[in-house]
């Protein structure tokens, strides 16, 4: 709302000074024949004979109207060589370099450009030029001589604008009353609120997936396969959060959570057709989110009380696609479940800069800590750990290799970080094997060790691809849910993925992206003689595209489509399609 204030010192002045010093400049140059100077008195009063402003505006308190979402700050230069846009072949060089060195009421922008070539208007002239008329008032206060001619010129110019300065004084007064009001109304003066509300309209069709039990039953005729093509359902998640700084740099995030976005792996038999943004919490309200983010240095540090996860930390290297509210639809394409994901909530983390090119993260998480039972709490519960080094050879390219250590109890097993294969482990001995990534060892507890790396390539303004793949080695711990022992068993963990976006696709701000890859799956598992939980028969496949579409700055609409190839990696399940409409309205 304030941007006519914005440019108030740096082209305005040039449109119509330029040619007042422009003419004081050659009229100086001709042996110094029209150097008269006026005195202190008098130019004062010529220059005070104007309409006054209440906040005079110059460089400094227009600072304070600055709107810094939509035009950079301004600095002051002290010669016209610093401006990389002008050179003294233009029109309205001379006229610059004598604002600038004579008077210096110019200012340029911090890429160290001008700008002159921008349309203006009245008000803005007006606002440059009461800049320059209290510039010059200063100057002659400091007793800086003046020349009469630039000041019968301004004299002019302030005559011709009088009508134009009484206005925008009055809106600086209607501004300064406005800004006190929210001043004294304002919420808090540490905490802002801002809230976002997904609607989601999503239905699956296809054939609902069987594992290997209901395989089982299905290959002795003993049950059908079942359609899930009248599955359409809409649901919305509201989230509040209060982002608190005490410095200006830290952050205190509390979030507070409702939801009944509906989780497709109950209707589809696989967690793989699972949305990215689903909630369901029956619209009951809870606290989702509390950490503290603090920088001391290069350093930066979370320290987590109640969902702090491993993408808040990590760098995921999927900036067009991770982000629930506007990324991928599918949960498995956001980024890399086999490293970003794993026990989490609790705990610490830590990023230090060496360099803008180097940057090293570190976490140590759980999903227990608040838990002082046996087998649990912060360091004898369900826990991930890991390292991250990030490399940012320039703005367009970026890669990060990942390290994920996690251990899950007994009967928390979750390898695939619930985009894998599953099926439930009961005291019933299997007669046919499908492949199990959630849980490969039936309930046994498990260590994960995860590897990741992630690529994001800005190949222009139009084009981004970011790729990401991951392996994990999963290794039982003790017993499986049947008494057996499985100490020592092991399971091979693939899963990776590949997304080309385009950027302003019929609008600025909208993003047309294309995916797909192979979803979490395991190639090999360890088993019991006589036992038939195998690894995966096949590979499971996703593709998935969708089109983000902004209607404004508080609306955007997401329209996609994903479909899951041999779901849960049985080359006997078919397709599964899963199609959303996802509106997000943010304030």
């Amino acid at each position: 709302m304030l941007k006519f204030l914005l440019t108030m010192t740096v082209s305005p002045t040039i449109i119509g000074l330029s040619f007042l010093v422009t003419e004081t400049a050659i009229a100086s140059s001709d042996n110094n024949k029209n150097l008269e100077t006026v005195s202190s008195i008098e130019a004062l009063d010529i220059i005070r004979n104007r309409p006054q402003l209440k906040t005079p505006l110059n460089r400094d308190t227009s600072k304070q109207f600055q709107d810094v979402g939509s035009t950079p700050s301004m600095t002051q230069v002290t010669s016209v060589g610093e401006l990389r846009d002008i050179s003294p072949t233009d029109w309205a060089y001379e006229a610059l370099r004598s604002l600038v060195e004579r008077y210096g009421c110019i200012v340029g922008y911090p890429d160290r450009t001008f700008r002159g070539d921008r349309a203006l208007s009245r008000w803005e002239f007006a606002a440059g030029l009461n800049a320059c008329l209290n510039t010059m008032e200063r100057l002659i206060q400091e007793n800086v001589a003046v020349l009469r001619e630039d000041i019968e010129k301004l004299k002019r110019l302030a005559q011709e604008f009088e009508q134009e300065l009484i206005a925008l004084g009055a809106r600086v007064s209607n501004l300064e009353e406005r800004v006190a009001f929210l001043e004294e109304h304002q919420f808090s003066t540490t905490t802002k609120l801002n809230g976002e509300v997904i609607i989601t309209l999503s239905g699956a069709w296809g054939e609902r997936a069987l594992d290997f039990r209901e395989q089982d039953l299905f290959n002795q005729g003993l049950l059908e396969r079942r359609r899930i093509d009248d599955n359409g359902v809409i649901g919305h998640r509201s989230r509040y959060n209060f982002d608190t700084s005490f410095t200006g740099e830290d952050l205190l995030k509390t979030r507070f959570e409702s939801g009944t976005i509906v989780n497709w792996s109950d209707p589809t038999g696989t967690e793989m057709a699972r949305l990215g943004h689903d909630s369901e919490s029956g619209s009951d309200t809870f606290i989702d989110d509390v950490y503290y983010r603090f920088p001391i240095g290069n350093l930066t540090t979370w320290v987590g009380a109640n969902s702090l996860d491993i993408d808040d930390i990590f760098d995921v290297g999927n900036p067009l696609l991770f982000a629930e509210e506007s990324g991928a639809l599918s949960r498995f394409i956001r980024y890399n479940p086999i490293t970003f994901r794993g026990p989490e909530g609790k705990g610490i983390g830590i990023n230090y800069a060496f360099n803008d090119v180097f940057i090293l993260r570190g976490l140590y998480l759980s999903d227990t800590a608040n838990d002082p039972s046996l087998g649990n709490g912060l360091f004898n519960g369900n826990y991930s750990t890991g390292a991250q080094l990030g490399v940012y050879p320039s703005d367009a390219l970026s890669f990060t290799f990942t390290y994920l250590h996690s251990y899950f109890a007994a009967g928390n097993s979750d390898i695939s970080s619930s985009t894998g294969s599953y099926v439930e482990p009961d005291n019933q001995t299997p007669q046919t094997g499908q492949g199990i990534a959630k849980d490969p060892f039936l309930g046994a507890p498990t260590i994960r060790d995860s590897y990741g790396i992630t690529g994001n390539w800005r190949i222009n303004e139009t084009f981004n691809f970011s790729a990401w793949g991951g392996y994990a080695l999963a290794r039982a711990q003790g017993l499986d849910a049947e008494g057996n022992s499985r100490k020592g068993f092991g399971s091979d963990v693939w899963a990776w993925s590949a997304s080309l976006s385009m950027v302003d696709i019929g609008k600025e701000g909208a993003v047309l992206s294309i995916a797909g890859g192979s979803i979490t799956n395991s190639r090999r598992i360890d088993a019991l003689t006589g036992d038939l939980t195998v690894p995966d028969q096949d590979t499971p496949y996703i593709i998935e595209t969708q089109y983000r579409y902004p209607l404004n700055d508080n609306i955007l609409l997401t329209p996609g489509v994903f479909v899951i190839l041999q779901p849960d990696g049985n080359n006997e399940n078919n397709s599964i399609w899963v199609g959303a409409l996802r509106t997000t309205f943010t304030f």
